[in-house]
């Protein structure tokens, strides 16, 4: 039982590391066939070129040589396998040309996927796989689109026969190459050269732009004219550029730093352009009138003139008047300066007298002053059929001159009432009010009594 054990174990084991084997391998190839780009180049020459070597974009590895062949023309198919998606999008424009990997002879394939283009030129369209046939699904890339350029070890392995012989390999080879074909051999030369190359693409791109060029060159004529007559001119200005890009050179640290700035400032610039833009957009109407009133302005702007003329002597005047008054303000700056010093201690004295003259204002007190002198005066001295007289009490009694102790006899005293209580100050005031109210006064009291109440008010019975 055992071993029926062990062995089904192993079976459950072996299937499952075969259907584990099943699934990677067809996702690998799934991702195979997903994730490789293939361009098929046609070389005229394609000699030292194997498969897996590199194939480069901008120096950057971006693949392998899978396969290397030829067609039925004999030219050199080099397919390249391109495994970085950064780079799996050749288009019609696109260049590869043979390169030397090492000095033992090894090579490898430099592309360009697209040429670069100015902004708003249109890229040219995605290379088209072959839909079938020999390589289908690759991308072709054709002859006229490739190079292969001589390498500098073919140059140095013709050094190796003697002088006598190198004239004649040349001589036979060309001779041999040359035969019928001509057409051929002058395409494979252009072709090796990539300057060659680029220098026929210019010369079709100028052949397309030949009215455009005419006309340039006419017109240039025209321009350049005016620009002869100024040459001197020209030369300073030459001359003064090489001063300012001197001094420019100078400061460079200082002009980079500007310029790491200045987007900040554009950011910042923006929004207070757009505010003197809606300021403009205001002003707008503002400035209309005022051209409609430039007649009005220029005659106003003209009149100033004789205006401004004769207020030349005035304005003269007081500068002398303003010459006077640089020596004349220290002066009085001084005399300030004293006056501050004095005043400050009376601040407090004036206050205090200007609130009593506000009190007397608003009380009427320099009036009843006034008054109480007047009827006081009148109350005091009498009038008689002979002439005025002072009216007086002479007392005599030792009770008249001031001591710091109480002599006998000298206190006074109130007088009693009823219970035999001494009356209080307020009581013997309201017993003398009842007893002058019940006598009339008469005669020089009478009118000492009416003058007391026009000075104190009509409350002064109370």
């Amino acid at each position: 039982m055992r071993a029926r054990g062990w062995i089904g174990f192993a079976a459950v084991v072996v299937v499952v590391v075969v259907l584990v084997s099943v699934v990677a391998f067809g996702r690998g190839g799934n991702d195979d066939a997903t994730s490789h780009y293939r361009v098929r180049a046609v070389f005229d020459n394609a000699s030292f070129v194997i498969p897996g070597e590199d194939v480069k974009v901008a120096g950057v590895i971006a693949g392998r040589i899978e396969d290397v062949d030829l067609d039925a023309r004999n030219k050199a198919v080099v397919v390249l396998d391109i495994t970085d998606p950064a780079f799996q999008d050749f288009r019609e424009d696109a260049t590869c040309r043979i390169g030397l990997q090492s000095l033992i002879g090894e090579q490898y394939v430099d592309c360009s996927p697209t040429q670069r283009r100015g902004e708003g030129v249109v890229q040219a369209a995605p290379l088209r796989p072959i839909a079938s046939g020999p390589g289908k699904g690759q991308h072709p890339l054709p002859l006229g689109r490739t190079s292969s350029p001589v390498g500098p070890d073919l140059l140095a392995d013709i050094m190796r026969v003697p002088q006598r012989e190198r004239l004649r390999l040349i001589i036979g080879e060309l001779g041999v190459g040359l035969t019928g074909n001509g057409t051929e051999l002058r395409g494979a030369i252009e072709r090796a050269n990539p300057t060659l190359q680029q220098a026929n693409r210019l010369v079709e791109i100028l052949a397309t732009q030949n009215e455009t060029i005419a006309s340039l060159v006419e017109r240039s004529d025209a321009a350049l004219a005016p620009l002869a007559e100024r040459a001197g001119d020209l030369a300073a200005f030459t001359a003064a550029s090489a001063r300012v890009g001197g001094a420019a050179a100078e400061r460079g640290d200082d002009l980079e730093r500007d310029l790491q700035r200045f987007p900040g400032f554009l950011a910042q610039l923006k929004p207070a352009a757009k505010r003197l833009g809606n300021l403009a957009d205001q002003l707008g109407p503002s400035v209309a009138n005022l051209a409609d009133r430039a007649p009005e302005l220029n005659t106003a702007v003209t009149q100033l003139g004789p205006f401004a003329k004769a207020g030349t002597p005035a304005l003269t005047s007081l500068g002398k008047v303003a010459d006077q008054g640089r020596e004349t303000f220290p002066k009085l700056d001084r005399l300030a300066d004293r006056l501050q010093a004095t005043g400050t201690p009376l601040v407090p004295v004036s206050s205090g007298l200007a609130a009593l003259g506000g009190s007397f204002d608003q009380t009427g007190g320099i009036a009843n002053i006034l008054r109480t002198l007047y009827f006081y005066t009148g109350a005091l001295n009498g009038k008689d059929a002979t002439s005025h007289y002072q009216r007086t009490n002479a007392y005599l009694s030792n009770c008249i001159t001031r001591v710091a102790k109480p002599v006998g006899g000298c206190q006074a005293q109130f007088s009693k009432d009823n219970t035999g209580a001494p009356v209080s100050d307020e009581a013997a005031s309201r017993a003398v009010s009842s007893s002058t109210d019940a006598a009339p006064a008469t005669g020089d009291a009478a009118r000492a009594r009416t003058a007391l109440k026009t000075l104190l008010g009509p409350d002064t019975d109370r």
